[in-house]
C-alpha cells in the first residue's frame, strides 16, 4: 500500500494474522496480487466502509455482491435479532422456511422446488449431481472464464492468464485453477468459449449422448464483465431442449441483482435449474438451487447442518421484502447508470480509452478497450495495470473498488450524493492519469 494511505494498523493486523491464518485472509481475493496487504475493516453502514485506521470509503465492492441493500440494513438486522431470540439453529424444519420457499418459487421463473445450501460452490455441486441423476449422463459443458465454485470439477478454465494457455478456440484446453486439483476432474467437463452457439452445437453433435448439462453465468461476471450476445441465451435454451440436456443458470451474482427474479426474468429465458446465493440474504450465508420439479426430484437429497439455518432464512425474507418495495430496482439502476455514463464522459474528455457500461445494479469499467467484449479471451486485452493504477489512487481518495477487476456493485443505500462525489474523484484521477 502507498504510504500516504494511512493504513499502518491494517498492515500490523495483516502481519499478525498471516502467522496463524492461511494467506493472512479468509477469502483469497481480499489480498489481491497487486497489494502488499489488505485493508482491515472496522465497521460499515449504508454505502460506506470504515477501516481500522479511521479511513472512510464509498464502497462499490459490496462484499463481492451480497450487500444489495447496503451495509447494516435496519430491516434485515431487526429480523436477525428477533430470530436470534428464538434460536439460531435447529437442523429441523420451521415455519419461516416454508415462507421463504414459497416466496422463491413465486418470484424466480424456473422455480417449482427449492433445495438449500450455504454457498454457491455447494449449490453448483448439487446442480451437477442432480443433472446427472436426471439424465443418466455424465458430461458437463462449462465456459471459459465462468466461475461456478472452487471444487475440483467446478474450478476449471476460470482465469488462465493468457490466450496461449487456453489453446485453440475450436478445441480449447482444460486448465486447472489450483494446486491439489485432481486431473481426473477434467474427464467429464467440456470447456468452450462463451457466446458462440456454433461451438456449442458442434460439441453437442459430438458428445450429446454423454452431456448431462450446460452451465453458464447468464452474464459473465467472474472475470471482466461480458454480456450475452443477442439470442445467445435463447440459443442455449433451444439446443438443450432439443437434446435432453439440462440448462443451468448460475445466478449466484445475477440473481436478485438484475431483477427480483434474476437474469432469467431480465432476459426472459427460463433454465431448467438455477443457482442462487449472495444477494438473496443481504449479507448472510444462504444459497441453493431452484428448478423444475421432475429434475429436483431425481433422487438427490442434499445434506448440511447449516443449510437454510433460521438466521439466514430470516435475513432472506427481510431482504426480499425490502427489494419488493416500489422503486428499489429503478433507484439502483438509475444510480448505476449515472456512474457508468459519467465515467465514460470523463474518459472521453480526458482522451483515455476505457469501456464503461452498466446493467441493473452492476457497473463495469475496463481500460484499454472501447467496445464490449464477447468472451473470456477478449477480457485478456484489458489493461489491468492501468486499472490498478486507477483503483489505487481512488482508494487513497475514498473510493473502494474491486481489488483486481473492473466490476462494481451499487446498492439500495447508494445515493446521488455518493455518485456526485464519486464522479468528482474519478474526474480528478483520470485527469492526472491522462497527463502521466
Amino acid at each position: 500500500m502507498p504510504d500516504r494511505l494511512k493504513t499502518e494498523r491494517s498492515r500490523q493486523l495483516f502481519e499478525e494474522g498471516r502467522h496463524k491464518l492461511v494467506g493472512g485472509v479468509a477469502s483469497a481475493l481480499h489480498k489481491a496480487e497487486w497489494e502488499e496487504y489488505p485493508i482491515f475493516i472496522e465497521r460499515a453502514l449504508g454505502s460506506r466502509i470504515y477501516d481500522v485506521d479511521g479511513n472512510e470509503y464509498i464502497d462499490y465492492f459490496g462484499a463481492y455482491g451480497p450487500m444489495i441493500l447496503g451495509y447494516c440494513p435496519s430491516a434485515v438486522d431487526q429480523a436477525v435479532i428477533e430470530q436470534i431470540g428464538r434460536g439460531s439453529l435447529f437442523a429441523a424444519p420451521f415455519e419461516q422456511l416454508n415462507q421463504l420457499s414459497n416466496k422463491l418459487t413465486q418470484i424466480i421463473p424456473c422455480a417449482d422446488l427449492v433445495s438449500y445450501a450455504c454457498t454457491g460452490t455447494e449449490a453448483n455441486m448439487l446442480n451437477f449431481r442432480v443433472a446427472r441423476a436426471y439424465t443418466g449422463k455424465n458430461k458437463i459443458i462449462k465456459f471459459e472464464g465462468h466461475y461456478h465454485g472452487w471444487s475440483d470439477e467446478e474450478w476449471i478454465s476460470h482465469n488462465p492468464p493468457s490466450v496461449k494457455m487456453l489453446g485453440p478456440r475450436n478445441n480449447p484446453w482444460k486448465v486447472l485453477s489450483s494446486a491439489g486439483q485432481r486431473l481426473a476432474a477434467l474427464d467429464d467437463v467440456i470447456v468452450l468459449p462463451w457466446n458462440d452457439l456454433d461451438l456449442v452445437q458442434q460439441a453437442v453433435k459430438r458428445h450429446g449422448h454423454e452431456i448431462a448439462a450446460i452451465i453458464t453465468e447468464p452474464v459473465m461476471c467472474n472475470a471482466e464483465l461480458v454480456m450475452p450476445n443477442p439470442g445467445y441465451l435463447e440459443g442455449l435454451r433451444a439446443i438443450t431442449g432439443e437434446n435432453e440436456i439440462v440448462l443451468i443458470f448460475d445466478e449466484v451474482i445475477t440473481g436478485f441483482r438484475l431483477a427480483l427474479g434474476g437474469a432469467q426474468q431480465y432476459y426472459g429465458v427460463v433454465p431448467d435449474l438455477s443457482t442462487f446465493a449472495k444477494a438473496v440474504a443481504g449479507g448472510y450465508p444462504l444459497a441453493g438451487v431452484v428448478g423444475k420439479r421432475e429434475i429436483l426430484e431425481a433422487g438427490v437429497q442434499p445434506v448440511g447442518t447449516f443449510n437454510a439455518n433460521p438466521i439466514a432464512v430470516a435475513a432472506s425474507l427481510a431482504t426480499i421484502t425490502e427489494l419488493e418495495k416500489p422503486g428499489v430496482y429503478e433507484h439502483m439502476a438509475r444510480i448505476t447508470r449515472r456512474l457508468a455514463e459519467g465515467v465514460k464522459e470523463i474518459a472521453r474528455r480526458e482522451g483515455i480509452a476505457l469501456y464503461s457500461a452498466s446493467i441493473a445494479s452492476i457497473w463495469q469499467l475496463q481500460f484499454g478497450i472501447s467496445e464490449p467484449m464477447t468472451d473470456y479471451r477478449d477480457t485478456l486485452k484489458v489493461d489491468k495495470a492501468q486499472y490498478q493504477r486507477f483503483r489505487t489512487i481512488c482508494l487513497e481518495r475514498g473510493l473502494r473498488f474491486h481489488p483486481s477487476r473492473g466490476r462494481f456493485y451499487t446498492s439500495a443505500a447508494h445515493t446521488d450524493e455518493d455518485v456526485d462525489r464519486t464522479l468528482e474523484i474519478v474526474g480528478e484521477v483520470l485527469s492526472e492519469m491522462s497527463r502521466e
